[in-house]
């Protein structure tokens, strides 16, 4: 494990990022964490924003124990603010809220209100701050431009095919989605993003998807923070994960975990998309504990195909369910025109 000590470049990058967010001198900034939060990051968002001048309070929140059900990680969907709402009206209330909580605030229940008060949120993912300093945003917008326009393709088009020499061969209607993109950082008041960023994504609408996903070795279940050794084969019918096919553990693993929720949308798409960051590694996750990683990289290397499972508030499905799937070696094509070919991002 490494040492979680604060190191200069890691405050700096903490500042730079706010920076990047439009922060200014005599801004209000909360700090949302929770009892699990990792304190480095805490400590460090909270140091940046006062060395930018910034009016800086913290908002903790017990984390929510688990009674009942399997745990669920790295889901995006925080259940530390519970809806009590003083905390929410301290978010909403504020310039730039930092969200530090364990899951982040993606798809909390809570998050339409905080943004709808104006605040801007950036989630902080609960990564080591080494990965996190490696992954800041660069000093020139060439990751905005370029989630711009790939987020301007995907809202152009009315159907994405995905296909993959494994044998991944899926359909999606586009008709009806809602798609945005990240590139780590946001200026405009009641929005929201994550860092490290890098990815167009879109939230199919009811009854969109369908085919056949491969999910070959090398692939990568976030969920378990594993990559694949063997081969998995999922048979997604109206949305849903109809069949899981393949030998051994990992094929075992997703059926016990897809099974535990006791919840049909568990097994439904939430988003689909592809990752464009080019500083962003597959290979990254071997080199971390996992205690260290919560593997956003992951998602955004250059030329991934994302699928995910579980909420998808487009689709009217909520569930705590949730598994992000990037594969590597995907064609993923927008009405006919490849945007990814064999993993590789085109220009």
């Amino acid at each position: 494990m490494l040492q979680e000590r604060i190191e200069s470049d890691w405050l700096q990058a903490f500042e730079n990022v706010l920076r990047r967010c439009a922060l200014q001198h005599g801004d209000t900034v909360a700090v949302l964490s929770e009892s699990q939060s990792r304190p480095v990051l805490v400590q460090l968002a909270e140091l940046a924003a006062a060395c930018i001048g910034a009016r800086v309070f913290g908002v903790v929140m017990p984390s929510p124990s688990v009674h009942n059900g399997p745990p669920a990680r790295s889901t995006g969907a925080s259940e530390a603010l519970q809806g009590i709402a003083p905390a929410i009206a301290a978010l909403a209330g504020s310039t730039l809220v930092v969200d530090c909580t364990v899951e982040g605030l993606m798809h909390a229940p809570e998050l339409p209100a905080i943004l709808k008060g104006g605040a801007r949120v950036l989630y902080v993912s609960n990564e080591h701050p080494e990965a996190l300093a490696r992954l800041a945003p660069s000093d020139d917008s060439s990751m905005e431009l370029r989630v711009k326009d790939h987020v301007k393709r995907l809202r152009a088009a009315k159907q994405m095919r995905v296909t993959s020499a494994a044998g991944t061969e899926l359909t999606i209607s586009l008709e009806g989605a809602v798609a945005g993109g990240n590139w780590g950082y946001t200026t405009r008041p009641g929005t929201i993003t994550h860092w490290p960023g890098g990815l167009a994504l879109a939230f199919p609408a009811k009854g969109a998807v369908n085919g056949k996903l491969v999910l070959a070795p090398g692939d990568v279940n976030l969920t378990f923070k594993r990559y694949l050794e063997q081969a998995v084969t999922l048979t997604v019918e109206a949305d849903h994960v109809t069949r899981i096919d393949g030998r051994g553990v990992d094929a075992e693993l997703m059926r016990s975990h897809f099974e535990a929720w006791g919840d049909r949308e568990a097994y439904a798409v939430s988003h689909v998309g592809w990752g464009l960051n080019e500083a962003a590694r597959w290979d990254s996750m071997a080199l971390y504990d996992k205690r260290d990683f919560n593997g956003t990289e992951l998602r955004a290397f250059a030329g991934n195909f994302l699928y995910s499972t579980g909420a998808n508030e487009v689709a009217g499905r909520h569930t705590r369910g949730h598994f992000d799937l990037p594969m590597r070696n995907c064609t993923v094509a927008l009405d006919g025109q490849k945007v990814v070919e064999e993993g590789r991002l085109l220009a």
